[in-house]
């Protein structure tokens, strides 16, 4: 099996790279899915909060490759040869995919960070900066979420730069050095797509 990753910070256009990836017939594999199921199965909300302590414990109590390990069993399950995973965090969860994978390529999606906040703003995302806060009602273990225009762009940086270090601390520095191929999302959504095409195209039919 072959898997190709995607690694970069919030907003940099992994997601987008993925969706390319499954218009081209690939099968993806999102690690922030696995731990939103566990939010799920936990009956908590979805929040930027959550996730994280979520992926916190997870990795805390199994190991930094833990998520690694319930998407490589799924990656299995799937009976591909081709297989994208979007969202890597740190080094050790690349080590592991290339020790599992017959050939594993970490691709690192970057843009710069003006443009990743507009992105993540306007995603609506429950965990993404600027649109959303949970609180939590003492007694009952409930959730309310309350929807809430952006109080400033300073706030939402604020709170993307909190997830940043967050994700840093796990390793992603690392990972992102790691990587064999950089994709630069700085220029048009169109000029983004098409690279990303024309890098699956190379990634899919190279040879060990």
């Amino acid at each position: 099996m072959k898997i190709i990753g995607f690694v970069g910070l919030p907003g940099s256009g992994k997601g987008e790279a993925s969706r390319i990836a499954g218009q081209c017939g690939l099968t993806v594999l999102v690690m922030g899915d696995v731990i939103r199921r566990e939010a799920a199965r936990l009956g908590l909300a979805p929040t930027d909060q959550n996730l994280g302590s979520i992926g916190r414990d997870l990795r805390a109590a199994e190991g930094p490759d833990a998520i690694a390990k319930r998407i490589l069993n799924l990656a299995l399950k799937s009976g591909q040869d081709v297989v994208v995973v979007d969202g890597l965090r740190s080094l050790e969860e690349a080590e592991f995919f290339a020790g599992h994978a017959e050939q594993f390529h970490l691709v690192e999606v970057c843009a710069p960070v003006q443009a990743r906040l507009k992105w993540l703003e306007a995603r609506g995302r429950p965990d993404d900066p600027g649109k959303r806060e949970a609180d939590e009602v003492p007694g009952d273990g409930k959730l309310i979420v309350s929807c809430r225009e952006p109080d400033t762009n300073s706030r939402a940086a604020a709170q993307l730069e909190q997830r940043e270090c967050r994700e840093l601390g796990w390793g992603m520095c690392e990972a992102m050095k790691a990587a064999d191929f950089k994709l630069r999302n700085d220029g048009s959504l169109e000029e983004f797509q098409e690279n990303v095409r024309k890098l699956l195209s190379l990634l899919i039919y190279s040879s060990p």
